[in-house]
This record gives structure tokens, C-alpha cells and sequence, in this order.
């Protein structure tokens, strides 16, 4: 069957094709894509194309498709699933397989295995290593952004602390401790923001800066701070770029210490190094946000490594089980994904989205690849409304959830706007 799907053929080179699907094997799962939100890694790997580490070599002549957040439906079931896996049933792509040690993954590695498509065959390794996840969720998008969700949830259990005397690693966050996520305004951050405040272990002061105003009056529009006051958690959002001195005045707001637990939402060294300087005593700075650049570094300060016992970890991606606790939390209302998305839009406006993720920051930008649409800023809908009715609804939709994409405007837009598959065959 034919498919249609944005494929990465080199460096910068994304293009939106249509093309043959392979007949099925036996142990492969065809699947039909509903939504994938695009990611800043698809980006990474555009940019660096076959020396990006999960890319193959010879995307010139066999290009992969990509996109790795992704849901949507099961088509067909090969012979070896059948008893475990049922044509109609939703999904959620768990992409991070490490399937015997090979870094191959969805949306970077495969020929016919990515979420920016109509149509995309899952390899067996997916199945075999449980990473095809049920879902039973109303909307894609957020089975979609369960995939995001799921690397900040990692980076939390990633963290760690200790005791003095003893080398046993804590893991986790420190409970009712501190807390402060650098460059936290954008949408990963906007996501850790909601993780962290559902927390039964829930730090008693979270700082969230940020060095644009729009960015940082969102944030706390969507997390009022006198809400989560009610909640035992003193929430600060503090725009860096006016302060003369950020690191004294992170720390002056902590009461004069460090913090217990340091995320770094952007491959910045003076962001990095201002996260390290605001660590207290075992304070754990986590180095999220991946970079592109293979030699990137900051300075860090080894006198408080040795006599402040403070440490630095990182991580890329989440696991199966932190898909699973992303799921259950945003099925049972603890998480909202929605606060990370901004743009909205069909699979024909993937490839350039994606090409220009950096220089046109905004937050999550959502496909729904079975329609065609630009990308569209959910801020933009009632001015489009004027002349588009159908973006007049989905600005009334979205109103009646605090500005937030939902359920509601999801199914609206699908049964209302004009399938990708009806448009001209590209080349």
C-alpha cells in the first residue's frame, strides 16, 4: 500500500514523498499514523544528517522517515502478534529500543518505520521489546506528547542524591527539597513544570527562569503561582536576562543556599555553568537539553564536586516505564501535555517546521499527518477565524481549555479539514 511520509535524504534535506509500501512480514505490525509532534532531536538529525550517531550512512540512496512521537491506530497485525496485538487498537511508540546495543530507533534509522507519515510498518524489535504501548486515551496528541513527557520523567528518576558516609545513590529527586529549571519557559520546561508540581515528593520552592517575558507570563498563566501555594510549593519564574548578577539572585531567592536539584533546559554553556554554580551540598545538576555540537563543554566547579559532594548527570530519552507512568499520568488528569503545545498543523507542513525549529521558537508543534494544513499558532486562530470559520471553532474550543489544544479540537479538526492523500502525487 502507498503511503506518504517526509523522508531524511541528507543534511537539511526532508522531503515529503509518496511511495510503496512492502507487503507485511510476519513478526511487523503495519500501523496507520494519526499525530506526531515534532521534536527538537528531529531537528539534530536534519542538521547532521548521516553523522548523526542513529542515522544510517546511506540515507542518499535509502532515506528514512522520520518523526518518533507519535500515535495512532493498528492497521495489521503479522502472524507472530496476533495473540497479542488487535487491528483498531490505539497506540503510543515507545522510540528509545536499545535493541541489542544497537542505537537504531523510529524516526531516525528505519526505511519504513517513522511518525512523520500516513502509513508506517513497525519493525519487530519494537514489539519484542514491549515498546508498542496500548493506549486508551480519547485523544492522539497526547499519546503523542507521552513521548516528550516521558524523557523529562526519566530525567527526574535520573537524578540523584546521597549521604554523607555512605555511597549509596538516592534516586529521584530530593523530597520537599529545591528545585530550579534553567531555560524552563519552553515546552520541555513547561512539561517539567507540570511533572514536578504532581509529585507526592514535590519540592517546597521551584524557580523557573527564562530570558523572554511572553515565554515566562505563559508559563505562570498556566501554573499560577498562588495556586500552587495552596499546594505547599513556593513557584518563582524569574527573567535572567534583566538581573545583573543571576547566580546571586537565584540563590538570594532560595533564602541564601543553593539548590538541591538543578535542570538545564538548554545547551548553553552560561546556563549550564550558571546551573552549576547554584548547586547547595549534594546538590545534582541534570544536563537535559541534548546539544549538536560534538564538543560542546562549561566549566564546572570540582572544589564543590569534592568538598560539596555536588554531581552532574545526564540523560537522552525515557524507557518504557517512564512511557507508561507519561501515559497513566495524562489518562488520569495528574499531567497536562497540552501546556507544551503552540502550532498546530498537517503533514505537509512537517519538513519545513522541523527545518526551522530553531529559528522560529515556539513551543510543541503537533502534525496530524492524515490532513493538510500549514503550521498553524493556536494564538493565530480567532484572527483566522475572521475569514476561516473552521479556526473560529477551534479558537472557541480551545478557549474553553485555557488556550490549551484538547481533545475536542483534535476530533474537530480531522473531521474538518482536507485529507493529505487527496492532494497531487508529489516527487
Amino acid at each position: 500500500m502507498k503511503t506518504m511520509a517526509v523522508r531524511l535524504y541528507g543534511k537539511m534535506d526532508l522531503r515529503l514523498e509518496e511511495f510503496e509500501l512492502p507487503d507485511i512480514q510476519d513478526d511487523e505490525i503495519l500501523v496507520r499514523i494519526i499525530s506526531d509532534s515534532i521534536c527538537m532531536s528531529t531537528y539534530k538529525a536534519a542538521k547532521l544528517g548521516s553523522d548523526h550517531k542513529r542515522v544510517p550512512k546511506n540515507i542518499d540512496k535509502e532515506p528514512i522517515i522520520v518523526g518518533h512521537e507519535t500515535a495512532g491506530i493498528i492497521e495489521k497485525v503479522g502472524k507472530k502478534w496476533a495473540g497479542t496485538y488487535k487491528v483498531g487498537d490505539k497506540f503510543a511508540l515507545q522510540p528509545a529500543l536499545n535493541y541489542k546495543g544497537s542505537m537504531d530507533s523510529p524516526g531516525y534509522s528505519y526505511r519504513y518505520c517513522g511518525g512523520a507519515a500516513t502509513y508506517a510498518i513497525m519493525p519487530h524489535e519494537v514489539m519484542e521489546l514491549d515498546c508498542l504501548l496500548d493506549y486508551k486515551g480519547e485523544a492522539f496528541f497526547m499519546a503523542s506528547l507521552a513521548e516528550p513527557m516521558s524523557c523529562i520523567i526519566g530525567a527526574f528518576h535520573a537524578s540523584y542524591h546521597t549521604t554523607m558516609g555512605s555511597y549509596e545513590h538516592k534516586m529521584g529527586t530530593l523530597p520537599g527539597g529545591t528545585m530550579a529549571i534553567l531555560a524552563g519557559a519552553g515546552p520541555m520546561g513547561l512539561g517539567a513544570i507540570s511533572y514536578a508540581l504532581q509529585l507526592d515528593h514535590r519540592p517546597r520552592r521551584l524557580v523557573v527562569t527564562d530570558i523572554d517575558d511572553g515565554r515566562l507570563a505563559r508559563a505562570a498563566a498556566l501554573f499560577p503561582p498562588e495556586e500552587q501555594k495552596k499546594r505547599g510549593v513556593e513557584l518563582l519564574f524569574i527573567n535572567t536576562a534583566k538581573i545583573s548578577d543571576p547566580v546571586a539572585h537565584l540563590i538570594m531567592v532560595n533564602q541564601g543556599s543553593g539548590y538541591d536539584d538543578v535542570f538545564v533546559f538548554a545547551p548553553v554553556s552560561p546556563v549550564v555553568e550558571q546551573g552549576d554554580a547554584i548547586l547547595g551540598k549534594d546538590g545534582c545538576l541534570n544536563f537535559f537539553a541534548g546539544p549538536v555540537d560534538t564538543q560542546f563543554s562549561a566549566r564546572v566547579n570540582f572544589y564543590n564536586v569534592h568538598y560539596g559532594a555536588t554531581h552532574i548527570v545526564g540523560t537522552t530519552g525515557g524507557n518504557t516505564d517512564d512511557m507508561r507512568e507519561a501515559l497513566n499520568l495524562s489518562e488520569q488528569g495528574k499531567i497536562n501535555p497540552a501546556v507544551m503545545v503552540t502550532h498546530v498543523g498537517g503533514l505537509d507542513s512537517a519538513a519545513e517546521a522541523t527545518l526551522h525549529l530553531p529559528d522560529k521558537p515556539a513551543g510543541k508543534k503537533l502534525v496530524y499527518t492524515g490532513i493538510s494544513m500549514p503550521m498553524t499558532a493556536i494564538a493565530d486562530f480567532e484572527a483566522l477565524g475572521t475569514k476561516d470559520p473552521r479556526f473560529a471553532q477551534l479558537a472557541a474550543l480551545c478557549s474553553k481549555h485555557r488556550g490549551l489544544w484538547n481533545a475536542e479540537a483534535e476530533q474537530y479538526l480531522l473531521a474538518n479539514w482536507p485529507s493529505i492523500v487527496q492532494l497531487p502525487a508529489l516527487s
